[in-house]
C-alpha cells in the first residue's frame, strides 16, 4: 500500500452530505442448522419470479455488453397502456425512491424546505438532506396515521415539496380520497404533493385513492409507484411517476443516464402482462395479512390498520435507561428464526411473508404478551 502524502488532507464534503443519516436495511436471516429461516426485515414478495418474468430477464440479459435503451421506450409504451395515460406523464427511475431525489433536485434550491409524516419512510430524510433542502418531518397521529391537518400548517413560504406516503411505511395506514381530496386544498398550488404509492396493490381499505386519477386533476400531484413490492422486482429496481407533463419532463431532465437497466426494463415490462397471476399472488399476501392481523389483536397487540404488505407493532421505549423493547421483540423473534425490522424506541415493523414464517411471528408475538 503506498503511503499518503505528508500533511495531505482529504477534500471535505458539503455540509448537507456529512448531515445525510444512514440507511439502515433489513437485515437478512443467520443461518441456524436444521432450521429454515426468513427474512421479514425487507418488505419483499415471497414468491419465486414468475417464469414468463424471468424468461424475459433472461433474454435481455443475453445482450448485457450493450447499453440499454435510455429512453425506455418499451416500458413507457407499457406503462401509458396500463395506466391509461399518455407517455408524456410519465418518468421512470431506478425504484420509486431515485424518484424523490430527482424531485428534490429539480424543485428544491438550497433550505427549500420539504413536508412529510414522520415515522415514515427512513429515505425520506436522506433524499431531502443529500439535496440541500430542509426536512420537516410532522409527527403521525392518531392509529399511527398521517396528521394532515398538522402537515398542512407545516407549509410556509420555503415550502417546495409534501410527501405522503400510503399505505404509511411501516405503520400501515393507507389515506383515503376524501382525505387527499381535503389536503389538496389546503396547499398551494406551487408546492408538489408527492403521493407515494409503493404499495397500492395491497389496499383493500375503503374509499382508497385513485393517485392515477388525483395527479389528473391537479398539475401539482406527483404518483410515485415501484415494481419492487407487489410486482417481485426488488432486485432490478425500477419505479414510475405519473405527473403533469411538465413535472414529468424535470423528473426526465435530471435523471440518471441510462439508469433503468435493460434487463429491469425488459422485467417490468413482462410482469405489466402477467396481470392475474401477479393478482393471484397479492391477494394472498392480503389474506395473509389478514390472518396475521387477527392473530396480533387475538394475542392482545394494539396494532394499526395494515394495508401495505407488512404489520406494524407499536412497541416505545424512550425514557432515558428503559429498554429498547423493539430491539427485545427482534432479538425473540430471531431465536425463532424470523428477522424483522426494529425501529429503536417506536416498535418493529413485519413483512408479510411465507406461511411458516408468518405463523412463527405469531407464535412469538403471543409469548412476548405473556
Amino acid at each position: 500500500m503506498t503511503d499518503p502524502v505528508p500533511g495531505a488532507v482529504a477534500p471535505t464534503p458539503r455540509s448537507s452530505v456529512l448531515a445525510i443519516p444512514a440507511y439502515v436495511p433489513g437485515r437478512p436471516p443467520t443461518t441456524r442448522p436444521g432450521t429454515t429461516s426468513y427474512k421479514l426485515s425487507s418488505n419483499e414478495l415471497p414468491f419465486p419470479p414468475l417464469p414468463g418474468v424471468l424468461a424475459a430477464a433472461h433474454e435481455a440479459a443475453a445482450q448485457m455488453n450493450r447499453y440499454p435503451d435510455m429512453g425506455s421506450a418499451a416500458l413507457y409504451a407499457a406503462l401509458a397502456d396500463h395506466l391509461g395515460v399518455p407517455t408524456e406523464r410519465l418518468a421512470v427511475a431506478t425504484g420509486s425512491v431515485a424518484l424523490l431525489y430527482q424531485l428534490v433536485a429539480a424543485f428544491c434550491d438550497p433550505g427549500d424546505e420539504v413536508v412529510h409524516a414522520w415515522r415514515s419512510f427512513e429515505a425520506y430524510p436522506i433524499a431531502v438532506t443529500a439535496g440541500g433542502a430542509v426536512g420537516v418531518p410532522v409527527p403521525l397521529g392518531a392509529g399511527h396515521r398521517h396528521d394532515l391537518g398538522a402537515m398542512a400548517a407545516a407549509v410556509t413560504d420555503r415550502t417546495r415539496v409534501v410527501i405522503l406516503c400510503t399505505p404509511n411505511n411501516p405503520t400501515g395506514p393507507a389515506l383515503t380520497q376524501t382525505e387527499v381530496d381535503a389536503f389538496l386544498t389546503q396547499v398551494p398550488g406551487h408546492v408538489v404533493v408527492v403521493l407515494d404509492e409503493a404499495y397500492v396493490e395491497f389496499v383493500r381499505g375503503d374509499d382508497p385513492l385513485d393517485g392515477v386519477a388525483t395527479a389528473a386533476r391537479h398539475p401539482n400531484v406527483v404518483l410515485t409507484r415501484t415494481f419492487s413490492k407487489a410486482y417481485g422486482l426488488a432486485g432490478f429496481r425500477v419505479g414510475y411517476a405519473v405527473a403533469h407533463p411538465d413535472v414529468a419532463a424535470a423528473l426526465r431532465a435530471v435523471s440518471l443516464p441510462f439508469g433503468v437497466s435493460a434487463v429491469a426494463q425488459a422485467a417490468a415490462v413482462a410482469s405489466l402482462a402477467e396481470g392475474g397471476a401477479l393478482a393471484e399472488r397479492v391477494e394472498a399476501v392480503v389474506q395473509r395479512r389478514a390472518r396475521v392481523l387477527a392473530g396480533l389483536r387475538d394475542a392482545g397487540w394494539d396494532v394499526p390498520d395494515a394495508q401495505g404488505n407488512f404489520v406494524w407493532l407499536p412497541l416505545t421505549g424512550t425514557t432515558p435507561g428503559a429498554p429498547d423493547h423493539a430491539g427485545t421483540f427482534a432479538a425473540a423473534a430471531e431465536e425463532a428464526g424470523i428477522v424483522v425490522r426494529p425501529f429503536a424506541g417506536d416498535g418493529v415493523r413485519v413483512t408479510i411473508g411465507e406461511e411458516e414464517a408468518c405463523e412463527r411471528l405469531l407464535a412469538v408475538a403471543s409469548a412476548y404478551r405473556r
